[in-house]
């Protein structure tokens, strides 16, 4: 397929709503902010949405950038992506959520884990606050091994196998996620201190070690269900997730 040629008009509007992240050899391009209006929780909540495609490209020419993209088939990959909520660069205080894609519980409502739960909870808890980031991790799935791997995983977990056990039967690490493109588009957008909402000391210490600022920690557990008791306790007696006084997780038996 033949790139296209962008209209002068066309790449007039686009043009400012572009940045650039540079990481080594490779570049993060930023398209936003943009004004997503959001049903949460039956009330419209208004954030501003921005994108990321990372690319070996390194360039200022944006208009080449978005012309290649006409003849790469980009649907075969996926994007990830941030909602902001407030004055997210200037706020003494805000919330960021590090949440990964979960196909099943995000679109379907699986209650086979609580990543839906989260998802729309810590949506709720950023809009409550006044000012926070919920960044979609699109390349996260199954913490890391994809959503067909992740399939026979769910196979192997209905055979009695753990989260764990299920991966690492299939040849892969309980979690092999990495943080460095949100981390890198988040200090583009914010400098000062963030609270993060997790359990998983593994997203604390991806911030620690990029030498950003943590304010604080809030717990988010919840959705607790005869379908994902086992997950959940799985997460705290094998993946080392922070179970918390006063946290509502009551799984053990």
């Amino acid at each position: 397929m033949t790139p296209i040629k962008l209209e002068p008009k066309v790449f007039e509007v686009l043009k400012d709503k572009i940045d650039l992240i540079q990481m080594g050899n490779e570049a993060i391009y930023v398209v936003g902010p943009i004004r997503l209006p959001v049903n949460l929780h039956g009330e419209t909540v208004v954030f501003q949405w921005y994108c990321w495609l990372k690319q070996d490209e390194v360039t200022n020419d944006y208009e080449t950038i978005i012309e290649k993209l006409s003849s790469a088939n980009l649907a075969e990959y996926q994007q990830s992506s941030v909602l902001v909520y407030g004055d997210f660069e200037n706020s003494e205080d805000a919330l960021i959520r590090m949440h990964s894609i979960c196909h099943t519980g995000d679109i379907f409502g699986s209650k086979r884990c609580d990543c839906g739960f989260q998802l729309k909870q810590s949506m709720q808890q950023i809009a409550d606050h006044g000012s926070g980031a919920l960044f979609y991790l699109a390349n996260h799935e199954g913490r890391g091994i994809g959503l067909f791997s992740k399939a026979m995983a769910y196979v192997l977990q209905e055979n009695g196998y753990d989260t764990v056990e299920a991966n690492e039967s299939l040849g892969f690490v309980d979690d092999s996620r990495n943080y460095d493109d949100a981390i890198a588009v988040l200090k583009s957008l914010r400098t000062k201190p963030v609270t993060l909402m997790t359990n998983n000391p593994k997203k604390i210490s991806a911030l620690e070690n990029s030498d950003l600022e943590i304010a604080g920690r809030i717990s988010l557990w919840g959705d607790e269900s005869e379908y994902n008791a086992k997950y959940l306790q799985t997460k705290i007696d094998r993946s080392g997730h922070l179970e918390d006084e006063g946290d509502a997780v009551h799984v053990k038996p």
